[in-house]
Formats: C-alpha cells, sequence, structure tokens
C-alpha cells in the first residue's frame, strides 16, 4: 500500500480537501485499498480543529467530507509515507526545513500534477471569499487524477 500526505499551512482547508478528494477519486476507481492518505499542517496554530466552516461547506456542495481534524507535519512523516505533497513553495520549504537525512518519502508541489504545472503554488482561500474555496476544489479534483496516475507508474511500494 502507498501513503500519501498533504500538506498546507495550518491544515485546515487545502491539505484536507485534498484528502477528501483523493480518497473518493480512489473510491471511485475502486482504488481505496491500495493507497492511504492523510494530511496535515506545517504550523501548529489549528491542531485539533476540524477543517474550516467554509472550506467544509464548498467540499460538501460536491459530496465531500472534510474528517480530518487538523496536525502538525513532523519529521517521522518523510518515514511513514512514500509521497508528501506540499500545497505550495513555502509549504515544501517548511517540510524541507524538518526532513531527516534517512527520509524516504518523495517530496513534490501539488502542482507537479497540474497541466503546465499551473498554478505553481495553490492559493490559499483562508482570508478571500467562497470563490477561493471553489477554485481550490477545482484546482484538487485535476490534479488528483494526474496524481493517481502518478502512483501507479512510481516503483515505490
Amino acid at each position: 500500500m502507498k501513503r500519501v500526505l498533504f500538506v498546507c499551512l495550518g491544515n485546515i482547508c487545502r491539505s484536507p480537501s485534498a484528502e477528501a478528494v483523493l480518497k473518493r477519486t480512489l473510491a471511485v476507481r475502486k482504488l481505496s485499498s491500495d493507497v492511504a492518505v492523510d494530511s496535515a499542517g506545517t504550523c501548529n496554530h489549528h491542531i485539533g480543529e476540524m477543517a474550516d466552516r467554509r472550506m467544509q461547506s464548498a467540499a460538501t456542495k460536491r459530496g465531500y467530507d472534510l474528517e480530518s481534524i487538523a496536525r502538525q507535519a513532523i519529521a517521522q512523516d518523510f518515514k511513514r509515507f512514500d509521497l508528501i505533497v506540499a500545497m505550495d513553495r513555502q509549504n515544501y520549504r517548511d517540510l524541507e526545513s524538518i526532513r531527516p537525512g534517512s527520509a524516504t518519502a518523495e517530496l513534490k508541489l501539488f502542482s507537479d500534477f497540474l497541466a503546465n504545472n499551473d498554478p505553481v503554488d495553490m492559493p490559499d482561500p483562508y482570508y478571500g471569499g467562497a470563490h477561493g474555496f471553489e477554485q481550490v476544489l477545482d484546482i484538487l479534483e485535476e490534479g488528483c487524477d494526474a496524481l493517481i496516475g502518478y502512483l501507479k507508474t512510481t516503483s515505490r511500494p
């Protein structure tokens, strides 16, 4: 079984949504037993909280259940997961700073799974309006299909 971890800043908008979108996409394709999915944040501001209510609302309208509880990414995640996906370049740098020398996980940007790597940084909808939450879901739906294709072609267990 492959293990994927999505990481954003607070683990209340982008990464729990990515977790939910990938889980449902895997279920539709009958691949749930092949891939374990989790999410985390690079900061500790929201540990123990559910996803932002505005993100939950947007996700629910599309049939996604954001059930994860926010946690902070830790160095051990680089040994527990096969693939860690950062939502933006700052998250990527923050993850690189805690990455142990013995890390086995591959670290990628979510944009690596988007056509033309666009947008490079997944927009953070936290301080914006409702449109931002919808935009995040649109981007996640596009990228998760490509991510599944990538997982199928990698030789990692």
